[in-house]
């Protein structure tokens, strides 16, 4: 009785490390009085993981709040190439008069403001300057908001790589649950084959009740490994549909497909170092923000010269009822049209508060240079770490796949030898836990890895180090 025990606990554990478990159906299993969830409807949307990426770069609230600043960038920046040259102001307005006649030597009317005879009287005017000349101010202030809107467009970036960390991170998450999940599954199925058969020896009194305890007690563990591995593959689809920005009303999966290691061959470091200088979102911010300081330092000093611009100027009054001087004289308020350009020059001669204010604008731009200096420096110890920490990845996972061979070859040397007789029952416990083992360190391992090239990719800004396609 001991060896047919035995033999059904080793299939069972064969099992978990089976590679075909993940293709098989997964039943309802209510033998331990927990229903499993069973197979998935077919007619579920499924997303891909490239799908859910590109869900997650138009969705994710932070990408939003970043487009938002940068729609604020660009309003800044029209404003800056625009305001120079909208300097003109337009006055009017409108009043009830006396009639007045006659002229600055003699009226028949008196100077009382109000009368028995009221009319309308009106004005209108518009002047302004056209800036001709101002010793850097206009240019400096352009491109100062043209540097801000480029941090903007690097901060939308930024957030997208970040999210897309996350994204793989649940995807890759749920993959690993779900496989997992399915080979418990197996297990459980297998194990409850035997176990009605096992428990009825044990009553007639020819089967052996320590070994049906421990029967019953490794399904029970296996049922709780099934439920948390439900649970963790439920909580990654969970973080996943808020990522893409998937209503919670609507159907949301993965497809159900096992997980496999991302495609993509370790280069030498340079390559990823040179990478993030190129691409990496935080390197560009502080390159961009030192341009828009050394702009902003330049305006400063500008401020010391004056500003020399075009006048021009242009207003009409009508007032029917108050005669109209034609004079040259004679200075006439009510009636008149005037228009006239001419040069003009402003200086603002506040030498000393200005001086302060260029010290300021240099202490920002030499803020913002160790700024870029430490972004450079911390870009490169992040690459540095996650291109070992991805060396590291791979390495294990070889080692894992190299020792699941070795289990699988032990295990089936083993089988061999129980089928001609040179092995009992007993001894294919061993290779066959050592398998399993193997086999679920092996799968952990590609999780590990394809994170170690997503926090890569994220570290150099170079998306294709995590976005090449995966394989067996």
């Amino acid at each position: 009785m001991r060896s047919d025990v035995i033999a059904i606990l080793a299939a069972c554990v064969a099992l978990l490390g089976s590679g075909h478990a993940r293709s098989e159906p997964a039943p309802s299993v209510t033998g331990a009085g927990v229903t499993l969830p069973g197979s998935r409807p077919t007619t579920t949307p499924e997303y891909t993981l490239d799908r859910c990426l590109s869900l997650a770069e138009r969705n994710y609230p932070k990408v939003h709040e970043a487009r938002s600043k940068l729609d604020r960038m660009r309003a800044q920046l029209r404003e800056a190439k625009t305001a120079p040259y909208s300097q003109f102001n337009l006055d009017g307005g409108m009043i009830v008069a006396p009639t007045v006649r006659g002229t600055n030597i003699y009226s028949p009317n008196t100077d009382d403001a109000l009368t028995s005879n009221m009319s309308l009287a009106w004005r209108v005017g518009i002047e302004g300057v056209v800036p001709l000349w101002t010793f850097g101010k206009i240019s400096n202030l352009r491109d100062a908001a043209e540097a801000q809107t480029r941090v903007g467009q690097h901060d939308i970036k930024k957030e997208q790589n970040e999210v897309k960390l996350s994204v793989r991170e649940a995807f890759y998450g749920a993959q690993l649950a779900r496989d997992a999940r399915a080979l418990v599954q197996s297990a459980i199925r297998r194990i409850d084959k035997h176990l009605g058969s096992l428990e009825k020896k044990v009553d007639e009194g020819d089967g052996d009740d320590i070994e049906l305890l421990k029967l019953k007690m490794y399904r029970a563990e296996l049922v709780a490994r099934q439920v948390q591995a439900g649970t963790q593959e439920r909580v990654a689809l969970a973080a996943l549909r808020f990522l893409v920005g998937v209503d919670r009303k609507k159907a949301f999966d993965i497809p159900d497909e096992p997980l496999e290691r991302v495609s993509h061959t370790l280069g030498p470091l340079a390559h990823y170092l040179t990478a993030a200088r190129l691409y990496r979102p935080e390197v560009n911010m502080a390159r961009a923000g030192v341009v828009a300081r050394r702009a902003q330092m330049r305006l400063e000093r500008s401020k010391y010269f004056p500003d020399l611009g075009l006048a021009l100027r242009a207003q009409w009054a009508q007032a029917p009822e108050i005669t109209d001087q034609v004079n040259p004289f004679v200075r006439d308020p009510a009636n008149f049209v005037r228009y006239g350009a001419g040069l003009v020059l402003r200086w603002k001669l506040d030498f000393l508060p200005q001086a302060a204010r260029v010290a300021q604008a240099r202490a920002n731009l030499e803020q913002m240079r160790a700024t870029e200096r430490f972004a450079l420096g911390g870009v490169a110890v992040e690459v540095e770490r996650a291109f070992h920490e991805a060396r590291g990845a791979k390495r294990r996972l070889e080692a894992f796949t190299e020792a699941t061979q070795y289990a699988k070859r032990w295990l089936i040397k083993v089988q061999q030898g129980i089928d001609i007789g040179t092995f009992d029952d007993e001894d294919i416990v061993d290779p066959a836990k050592e398998y399993a083992l193997k086999k679920f360190a092996r799968m952990s391992a590609v999780f590990d890895y394809n994170m170690a090239l997503a926090k890569l990719a994220l570290a150099t800004g170079w998306d294709s180090v995590a976005s090449a396609a995966p394989r067996g």
